[in-house]
Order: C-alpha cells, then sequence, then structure tokens
C-alpha cells in the first residue's frame, strides 16, 4: 500500500490528461486518489470532487452515496456529522480520505483513536483511514 499506492513515483497511464489546469497539491492529491481508486476498484465513490482523477482510476464507478471510498474535506460546515453518517455504513473494505487533516489535529487525532478504525495513514495533507478489524490498529506518519 505504502510502495505502490501512496508513494508511487513512476508516472501512471493518464496522468497526462489529468489536472493540467490544476495547482501543484490539487495535482498531487488527485493523482493519489487516482491510484487509490485503482487499487481499490470501487463500484461507488462518495466525494463533491476529484471526479476525473477517480474516474481515471476505475472506469465503471459511479458517484453517489458511498460505503467503498469516501472523500471528507474539513473544510465542509459539517464534516463532524458526516464523518458520524460514514461510521454507520463502514465495512471492512471501507476506504475514508480525510483531506485538510493539517489543519484540524484534534479532529484527526480523534479518528486515529476511534474504536472504528484500524489503519490510519497520515499524510499531513490528508488522511486515509481503513476499516479491516483483521489488522492490528496502527497510524502510519508518511512523507508525502
Amino acid at each position: 500500500m505504502v510502495r505502490y499506492v501512496i508513494n508511487e513515483h513512476w508516472p501512471y497511464y493518464h496522468y497526462d490528461d489529468l489536472g493540467k489546469s490544476s495547482d501543484w497539491l490539487e495535482r498531487k492529491l488527485g493523482r493519489l486518489y487516482f491510484r487509490l481508486s485503482n487499487w481499490r476498484q470501487p463500484k461507488v465513490v462518495e466525494s463533491d470532487g476529484y471526479h476525473e482523477y477517480f474516474q481515471a482510476g476505475c472506469k465503471d464507478l459511479v458517484f453517489g452515496p458511498s460505503s467503498e471510498m469516501v472523500r471528507l474535506d474539513v473544510n465542509d460546515s459539517d464534516y463532524h456529522k458526516k464523518l458520524l453518517s460514514i461510521y454507520n455504513k463502514v465495512e471492512d473494505n471501507t476506504v475514508l480520505i480525510i483531506e485538510g487533516i493539517n489543519r484540524n489535529k484534534r479532529f484527526w487525532q480523534s479518528v486515529k483513536e476511534d474504536d472504528r478504525t484500524s489503519i490510519t495513514f497520515d499524510l499531513y495533507y490528508c488522511g486515509i483511514v481503513l476499516f479491516d478489524k483483521k489488522r492490528h490498529k496502527m497510524n502510519y506518519v508518511i512523507n508525502f
């Protein structure tokens, strides 16, 4: 996961086609979301942005309410409420992406400590949360 999805530096297919007009951080996060979508191959993604990146990683996906892959931004006014609704529908294969964890460290700490989460990846600009209960609870801080 860390080597081939999060920190992959080799150019993937579609990199040249994606994010030509976006800034460096949007491109960097978008490429990560593309690799996550390519890795997990979700049927439905819940996200209010980055649609072209998710779609490039998995052609058959649709956007809407999902328990497979969810992107949450802490800039949204009701992100706490959204997180609680996500917690109510998580499964072992759910991937939660929380964007903006560097702006709200207390919120990120509460996510890491929650009993429902198992593995978290702190990438500074965003966090990735996995809910697979077969794995030991662990937090990774990665220089992304």
